[in-house]
This record gives C-alpha cells, structure tokens and sequence, in this order.
C-alpha cells in the first residue's frame, strides 16, 4: 500500500506532524479526570473486598463464611463452588489441561491468589468480613525458581498437566548448525531478566450489574484491551459475546501493560454481582496490585553466537525459557511469541536455532507490560553483541556496524518471517553518534580512567515492533494444531467520525488510550483532512462493546496508535471528505477534483468559499438537495487491516507484527567505587518510528519509556521468598524511580515512512523499555569487566561485582547469643540488649509466669496454659497498612536458669504466616541490674510478607523491642501503656528523667 500524502502537502491547514499541546491535559492538571472510580454507580450498588491465600501453594481443605456473614452490612460470599457452578475456566493459549479459574476452586498457586470475594454496604465492612473469613490450607511444596520447577523432580502445580513446562516448540531458521561448524568463534553466554511491573498510578477499577432479566453483565472497568479478552471473559461467563457489555471510563491513570489483567476481575466482579442480586463496585488497592495482579515475565536465556573474525554473526542460538508464573493467563505466552519473527534483531543474520519453554511457577501470572517480549529479547541479544567485542577484542560500536541490516535492503524479510518494513539503520547510527556527542563520551571515560574512576560505556541497537499480527500467538501451536483449529491473524482497526449540523465533528477511535494523547493525535489528522479548526473537533475515546464499532483488535497495547488507529481515522476522515466534496460541487458548480478544504471553508478556484458548517448542513436541513446516490446524515465508520499480517506459515515463520521502529542507545555511566551507585552521566537514545504526527508526544513516550527502562535496570525487581512468599509488596521494597533519579535523556529523531500503513507512521511508546535496560547493562559490563550483569543492578549487587569487602563488625555489635536460623518467605534478625532493675533469677521466674508473660506480649488478647511452659494465644500484629490476628503457640525451651531460655512461638491468619526464635541470656551487672541479650530470627510469609523487607525489619524490631520494654516495666511494677496517649507520657517521663527502665 502507498501512502496517500496529497491532502497532508497541498491543504494549507496543515496539522500532522506538527508539536500540538495536548487538549487532554487542562482537565487532568485541573484535578476534572474521570476515572474509573469517579464514574456514577447504579444506585444499591454494594462493594467488594478479595480475600487472598496466604500461601503459595496449598490446597483448600474448608472455607468458612459463617462469621463474615454474621457481620451487618455484610450481605454475600462468593466462592469458588459458586465460580464453578456458573462459569468455566479461562481459555488457555496452549492445548493443555490446565484449569485458571477467577477464584481457586481446589488449589491456591500463588500466594496473593484470589479465594473468596465479601460483597458489603461499603468497602470497610467487606474487609471486615474479610478479615472473619477462616480458611483452612493444606501447604504444599512450592516451585519458585523456574530451572527446578522444570525439573522432573520439581513439585507439580498442575497435575493434569504432570509436569511445570507447559508447551516447548524447537525451530530452525536456514542452516544454522552448519554455520556453527564453519565460525571461526562460538561466543556464548547465560542471562536471566527479572520480573518487574508497571506501576500505574490508578490500579484496576470494577463496576459489574448482572441483570438477570436478560442474563447480561453490564461491566465498567479501566481495561486496556486487546478486546480478544472479550471473548475469554465472556466464555468464562458462559455467555454469548453480546451478553457481556464492557465499557471504559473516559480517562485511566496509566496501565504500560498491566491494565490487561483486570479480565479475571472482570469475571469475578460480574459473579459476585450475580451471587448478591445487585451492583457490585471493586477498587484494587497498592498492595493488591503489586501482589496479585500481574508482572513482566521473567526469562533465563543461554544465547550463543557463531562468528567470523572480524566480528560478524552468522548464527544464533536460542534456549530460551519464560517463567509464566502459575497460570498461564491470556495472552500468554505472548511474551515469547511477539518477538518471534525478528529473533534476529536489527542485526542481518540468517541462520537461527531457537528452543522455546513455557514453565509455570508458584508466583503470580504473567502479562503484557510496555514493550513485552521487547526487554527479555534484546538483553539477551545485545549483551552477547558486547561480550563478542570483549572476546574478540573489537570495538563494540563496529560489531553494531558490521552487523547492521543494510538501508537497501528494505522492506527485510527476517529469517524467523518478520518483514522490516523500512529503514536505515546504518545511517541512523552514524547521525546518533555524530549528534550525541559520543566523542565527548569516550573522552570522559578516558579521563575517569586515567583518574581511578569506574566509568563505562554501553551501547545497544534494537528493533521496536509494533501493530500485532492477531495470529502470532498461535506459533505456540505446532503447524498441525493450527490447522485444526483455523487460520488467525491481521489487526483490524475501527474509527468512526460524525458531522453535526452546525458543522461540529465528532471522532470515536477504540483505541482505550492509558494517557498516551489519543485525543490530540486524531483532532490533528481530522483537521487536516478537513480543513478545519482543530478545537472544533470532539474526539470520544470511551469504549462501549455495545453501541461501539471494535474488533477483537480493539485497545491500547502493542504500540498500535500512530500506525493503525490514527491511519484509519485518516481513512474514515478521507471518506467523509470525499462525500463533503460531492455535495461542495454540486454548491460551487465545477468538478468533484477540484474541490479543496482549508481554514474552515470549502473553496474551487475561480469559486466564492462556502463555509463548512453551510455545505454539511444541506446533509442534514436539506437532503433533498443532495447529489444522485448521496443519503445524508455524515457518518462514516471505516475497518482497516493490513495484508501484510498473514498467520503463522507452514514452517512456522510469522510476520508478527507490521510496523518495526528502530532505536540506537549508548549511554556513560560513573560508578562510585564505596556505595556501588550507578549514575548516568548521559544517555542519548535514536529513535525512527517512521512519520512522526505529534513530535512533542512522542518525545514524552520516549521519556516515558527510558523512565521504566532506567528503573527495570537499576531498581525494580518482583522478590519471592523460598517458600513462594512475595517481597516486594510496597513501595518500599518495590523501588521506582522519581523525578531526581531520572536524568534528561537527549532524544534524536529521523524519519522513514512506513509502506504499509496509511499516514507511513510507526509506533513509538515502547522501545526505549526494551533498550534501556541492556544499555546499561553494557555500559556496567564495560565499566567493571564483568560477564555475569544481572539486573536490577542495585548499589548492593554492583558492590558484589566490584568486590569490596565488608569490614569486621565492630566488637559490640557481633553476635553474642546466637539462635537457630528459621526458613521462610522472609527473614528477619537482630540483636540487641536491655537493662532489667532485678536480679537474673528474678526475670527468669518473671517469664515462666503466664500473667507476666501475656502482659509483655504486644496485641495478646489471650493466653491459655496448653502443656508445659507451652501456651494458645491469641495476637493481633500490625505491620504497615496491614493488621493480622494471629491463633499463635507460645513456648519456653532450653532452659538454664537463672541464666539463659529461648521464646518461640509461631501463627497463622488469613493475612499470612508467621514464626520466631528468641534466645535470651540474663547477666548480672552493678546495683542488682540484669543485662538482658537477645537475638532473634523470624520467618513471615503470605500477604504480610509482600510488605517488604525494610517494613518487616523495622516493624520486628518495633515487636520484639516492646516484649522486653514491657517486661522491665513489669519488674518495676509498672502498667505497660496500651494507648497512644499513656505511651507519649511514659516517653515524656523518661525523656525527663523522672523514671522509667533504662
């Protein structure tokens, strides 16, 4: 297809590609955004709060509702037997038995898994129904780390299936073992790529009413799309596609991916609204979302390159193995499948070998998150191009070079089936160096160096895809599968434009824009089009399955905007146009070919201009009027998909995406030689995405890009315990960059139009995620000489890599007692001391006593003598924005008294798990004062867990301080303070000197 530029060149309102302000922000800076959860909710509508396991694998021996029912306001459960009873499993991207459920119906496999939903008056009331939820678990061997759980010995999160690798596919692409025989060098090398999130500011938002007179579930919620998803959700629903109404708020708070996975709270939400027979409103919270939402997918990749002397490629080999967490969840395994086609990156290499495993772990499913596929791709691909200039001794920038697709060589046909559609990747090298400053750059690190100083440089060059082919995902199947069940590919795109009577225009695009501009973007190309003003045009990006024209291609995900949607806004926009200038010809009298439209008027030369709104108004005040075969009312609704996209070929090659942008990084990064800091001197990022039509918005994609990019590599990384307990459950631990860590990327653009999509636009919102984080890594590698980078290259883990030594620990900080260590999701431990006034044998007679004991104990409500120095308690522990209550066992061992004893006790809630040590030793000092030692170790697990180490350290401290605290206030016969205000005057007292134990 050729790209029709006569109306962008010759029409005098010119607006494409211009930097136009976006019409979306005053509403947004003005505190006017509609969000999920400001829209208007039908009246009775109840609120819902999701009780999550605690565990990362279990099965679910009871689940009682009694108690949460007992509360007033609380008015239903849902649960996995209702799940069961009216909807099925979500459907699977691969043909295999493996059930994913809204609800865990018989297993938990995550921890932070859904189990139980409490539908109430209000949100406070669900989560205290919540709270009174008792479930029962049997705990189960987990699967964390995805090499064992692809271990035949591994334990089975799905035994169905029999085993944790859920689909393996092998391809060979030309003759690659041959051209591995005949390279003079073999380079190869072993990466894993973390998980890591998005982090949008809104988290998921539902509004479901099932009306049950016509059996429709009527749902508003924050989905991102692809609309595929309709059909899944409604499958689970076990409704026709028509039944399941999906609208979309006005305006979302981000998504970068992640906005995909509220499909399974779409179908939970709609259930519970069907279980308590009214309106049913669910706002995730952070915590929620961190835990239980959605995550990058993290992949272990051995990559080898055959290669010539002089450093060319002629080969690759790919082991490549995602970990989809427990379920694989729709569109999985896309992260693997996006890819595909260009394997092979920027670079021209011909002969590829690839191995693809899907492996399920107990940890949150995977799904789609800014440039998936992209990340995991190219930090393989572009730290081997780095190591095979270390290994050969070249210059890794010329490796980049001779390794480049040529600029005559486009369109490309990758070896893998991707067809590059336009390019000069060489040419957008030399003018990034050039424009950068890259001399400057190397004259840094020369200077660092000869300084002392850590500095290195890295570099990396990748392709940014984007337009999914719908197909791609089926090169999971083999080709007899896809066969049986029939071709699927192309990406249809819909936009719908309306002239009003009075000349207004009206614009819908189904594109469910995260922040992105849509609105901007399509009132630009509409007004070139039409010669109009842009601040006339109204553009509706609101989704409603119901009245709106979608396909399943519909959304915001792939970077799909700029070359698709937009493109066909410009056809839907051309067609109006042409049937404006049928009825402007008729008015002026000449030629249909003559008609032009500029300014707001309709204008022929030698003719007097008609205003707009005077020529579109005879299609609705006087359709009588009209041209022959001309009917009135202005609407026109155009459906585009690109030829291009075909399915899978029989030797599995696939065009998986139509438009592919191209982007070169390089960037200096100093690294402080104490604190293993990494800091970015510069970073210059390249970038074609073919024909820019709002340059300022790209350039805020792109930043917007390089910001997670530069936080996937040196902060953000989803931690798991041993035991399957998630780490990394606030912002605390969860670290994101803010405005002072990310330096002012310099942005260079050029431009070469696409063929293949109307407006010659490709996408632009992903790339700088999928190269940023590699740069770094190679600019880290160079600085420091090492192989083995793994991201997220903490201050921490660069020290490890540097090789400094931690020097001894000061003589009154070592450990004097020392306690058995406790396994579990995460780990505490500390020491400290506390002077007593009584006599060692006092304090060890004090702790054998339950009412002493029960009143050093932080939250006990109650302590029941059960055995020998053993007692039931019953606790209530607040860490953070979390409060659990504890069925806790208290013990007292290893006695020696007066001298040392060891208190241990450990619990289980609906919030998690929990299990400590104490070991006590009691030495006497001056004036019949005891020193009292102690050093514990703790384990906690569950949602508790997911607030982080930093929390959990700082809380434990917090607990077992009080324990002792409480108990010198025992000896002196005081009251431990209970209240905040009897705690701020014994704080006061002491603060004064007026008592109070040291």
């Amino acid at each position: 297809m050729t790209v029709d530029q006569s109306v962008a060149f010759d029409a005098p309102t010119r607006r494409i590609g211009d930097r136009v302000e976006r019409v979306e922000d005053e509403a947004l800076l003005r505190g006017l955004g509609r969000y999920g959860d400001d829209a208007s909710i039908p009246p009775g509508t109840l609120y819902a709060a999701v009780v999550r396991s605690p565990h990362a694998h279990a099965r679910i021996q009871s689940l009682n509702v009694e108690k949460a029912l007992e509360i007033q306001g609380v008015h239903e459960v849902l649960t996995g037997e209702d799940v069961a009873r009216w909807a099925a499993p979500f459907a699977v991207g691969v043909r295999q038995p493996m059930e994913h459920w809204c609800l865990a119906v018989d297993k938990v496999r995550y921890a932070g898994e859904p189990v139980c939903v409490v539908i109430a008056d209000n949100r406070y009331l669900a989560e205290d129904g919540a709270d009174a939820i008792e479930v029962s678990y049997e705990v189960l061997p987990v699967a964390v780390d995805p090499e064992i759980a692809a271990e035949d010995s591994a334990p089975v999160l799905h035994e169905a299936v029999g085993s944790n690798i859920v689909n393996e596919r092998n391809f060979n692409y030309g003759d690659p073992d041959l051209a591995f025989e005949q390279a003079a060098h073999q380079v190869s090398l072993k990466v894993k790529y973390p998980r890591s999130s998005c982090t949008p500011m809104e988290c998921y938002v539902v509004v479901a009413h099932y009306q049950s007179a016509s059996g429709t579930y009527d749902v508003l919620s924050n989905f991102q799309g692809p609309y595929a998803l309709h059909s899944v959700m409604a499958r689970a629903l076990k409704v026709p596609g028509n039944r399941l109404r999906l609208r979309t708020p006005p305006d979302s708070g981000g998504s970068f991916g992640i906005k995909q996975g509220v499909f399974p709270y779409i179908v939970m939400m709609g259930l519970a609204s069907r279980k308590v027979g009214a309106p049913v409103k669910w706002v995730e919270d952070r915590l929620e979302h961190l835990q239980g939402a959605s995550s990058a997918t993290n992949r272990v990749t051995h990559i080898e390159a055959a290669v010539e002397s002089d450093g060319r490629v002629t080969a690759l080999r790919y082991d490549q193995m995602d970990d989809c967490g427990a379920y694989l969840r729709a569109p999985e395994p896309a992260t693997f499948y996006r890819m595909h086609g260009n394997l092979s990156g920027a670079y021209g290499i011909r002969h590829l070998k690839v191995r693809n495993r899907v492996v399920l772990t107990n940890k949150t499913p995977t799904g789609l998150n800014r440039g998936f596929g992209g990340p995991q791709v190219y930090f393989a691909l572009e730290r081997l191009m780095q190591r095979i200039a270390v290994e050969l001794d070249l210059d890794p920038l010329e490796v980049i070079r001779r390794n480049l697709i040529p600029a005559d060589q486009f369109p490309y046909q990758a070896p893998a089936g991707a067809l590059l559609d336009s390019g000069d990747y060489p040419g957008a090298v030399e003018r990034a160096v050039a424009e950068g400053g890259l001399d400057e750059l190397l004259e840094r690190r020369n200077q660092a160096r000869a300084e002392g100083r850590i500095y290195g440089i890295g570099y990396a060059a990748v392709v940014e895809p984007s337009i999914s082919n719908m197909g791609y995902i089926t090169t999971a199947m083999t080709a007899d599968e896809r066969r049986k069940a029939g071709p699927k590919n192309g990406a249809v795109s819909t936009a719908t434009i309306n002239v009003g009577p009075l000349g207004d225009v009206s614009v819908h695009i189904s594109s469910t824009p995260q922040g992105q501009g849509h609105q901007t973007v399509v009132a630009q190309v509409v007004a070139e089009v039409l010669g109009i003003d842009f601040d006339s045009i109204r553009v509706n990006v609101e989704l409603d399955t119901q009245k709106d024209a979608w396909s399943i291609a519909s959304g915001n995900y792939s970077s799909r905007f700029a070359g698709a949607v937009a493109g066909t806004v410009y056809r839907a926009a051309v067609a109006i146009r042409d049937r404006i200038a049928k009825v402007a010809a008729e008015q002026l009298g000449v030629d249909v070919e003559a008609v032009r439209f500029a300014n707001g008027k309709v204008f022929a030369p030698e003719r007097d201009p008609i205003a707009f709104h005077r020529v579109v108004g005879a299609a609705h005040w006087a359709p009588g009027t009209l041209p022959e075969h001309e009917g009135g009312a202005l609407r026109e609704t155009a459906f585009w998909t690109p030829p291009e996209l075909t399915a899978p070929s029989e030797d599995d090659r696939v065009n998986s995406s139509l438009c592919y942008g191209f982007i070169f990084d390089y960037c200096g990064v100093e690294i402080d030689p104490v604190t293993g800091e990494c800091r970015l001197d510069r970073y210059v990022t390249m970038h074609d995405a073919g024909r820019l039509l709002n340059p300022a918005l790209v350039d805020g994609q792109v930043r917007g890009a390089f910001a997670q990019g530069l936080g996937a590599a040196l902060m953000e990384e989803f931690a798991y315990g041993r035991d399957g307990s998630f780490l990394s459950g606030t912002l605390a631990d969860y670290l994101i960059p803010t405005a002072p860590e990310v330096v002012e990327p310099v942005i260079l653009h050029m431009e070469t139009p696409s063929p293949f999509t109307p407006l010659g636009a490709k996408g632009a919102g992903e790339g700088n995620n999928m190269s940023t984080p590699v740069c770094i890594a190679n600019a880290v590698a160079d600085a420091l000489g090492h192989a083995d980078i793994q991201l997220p290259l903490t201050p921490s883990k660069v020290r490890g890599l540097i090789g400094i030594e931690e020097p001894p620990a000061p003589e009154h900080l070592k450990r004097e007692v020392e306690a058995p260590s406790i396994e579990g999701g995460s780990a505490l431990h500390a020491s400290d001391s506390v002077e007593v006034p009584a006599s060692p044998q006092e304090i060890f007679d004090s702790l054998l006593d339950p009412a002493v004991l029960a009143a050093i104990i932080p939250g006990c409500h109650q302590l029941v003598l059960d055995g020998e120095n053993r007692y039931r308690a019953d606790v209530t522990v607040g860490v953070g924005l979390i409060k659990a209550r504890f069925q806790a066992l208290v013990q007292l061992s290893d006695l020696e008294p007066p001298n040392a004893l060891c208190l241990s006790g450990s619990g289980s809630s609906p919030m998690g798990s929990a299990e400590g040590r104490a070991q006590i030793r009691l030495t006497p000092i001056e004036e019949g004062r005891t020193r009292l030692d102690y050093q514990y170790d703790a384990a906690v697990g569950g949602k508790i867990a997911s607030v982080g180490a930093r929390m959990l350290q700082g809380a434990s401290r917090v607990i077992i301080g009080q324990i002792f605290s409480r108990l010198s206030q025992q000896m002196q016969g005081e009251t431990a303070p209970t209240g905040t205000w009897s705690r701020f005057k014994l704080w006061l007292r002491r603060l004064l000197g007026k008592g109070g134990a040291a």
